[in-house]
């Protein structure tokens, strides 16, 4: 089986979009954080996971760039969407900061996941590496989070399946449009 460049295409920009949202939602949660004091823990947490999204989103740009893929025509749409889940999220506190992180990267682990799938089914070893990468850092701050007492923010259940809800719809519009 080989990949369609439509299907590349799709791939591309919705993982770019995916990561430009989350530069947003920690640039959101950061400028909260930031002006709080004794919150160096989560300030340093989310520099750290922000510097390996905008790695991510560097990564895609190249991509974008070098297959002259369109980026979604909604960038301006998830920036202001992220950003206002980050600050949101961290107005109602760390657990809830991180409850957004897990729920964003529990739907990210499995886009990934099918995304490595599907390449490493149409021989693509070396896109199915890169996504391999990022979806073990992704892991890595889902894992973080749910360490850092994800489940205990306000309302865990909602919060966590509205976020996920999200992602999952901003996945399917960003493929497109």
């Amino acid at each position: 089986m080989t990949l369609s460049r439509n299907r590349r295409e799709e791939m591309l920009r919705v993982d770019h979009a995916g990561e430009f949202g989350a530069v947003s939602i920690y640039g959101g949660q950061l400028a909260v954080f930031e002006r709080q004091h004794g919150k160096d823990r989560i300030v340093g947490q989310l520099k750290e996971m922000a510097a390996q999204e905008q790695e991510h989103l560097d990564a895609f740009d190249r991509m974008l760039t070098a297959g002259n893929v369109r980026p979604t025509a909604l960038s301006p749409v998830w920036h202001a969407a992220g950003f206002a889940l980050g600050v949101g999220t961290a107005l109602l506190g760390e657990k809830a900061a991180h409850a957004c992180t897990e729920a964003v990267e529990t739907v990210i682990e499995e886009h990934y996941g099918d995304q490595v799938a599907e390449l490493r089914e149409a021989g693509e070893d070396e896109l199915a590496a890169k996504m391999a990468k990022f979806q073990e850092e992704e892991i890595a701050h889902k894992d973080m989070a749910t360490a850092e007492g994800a489940a205990q923010a306000p309302a865990y259940p909602l919060l966590s399946a509205a976020i996920r809800a999200g992602c999952r719809l901003a996945i399917r519009i960003s493929e497109k449009i």
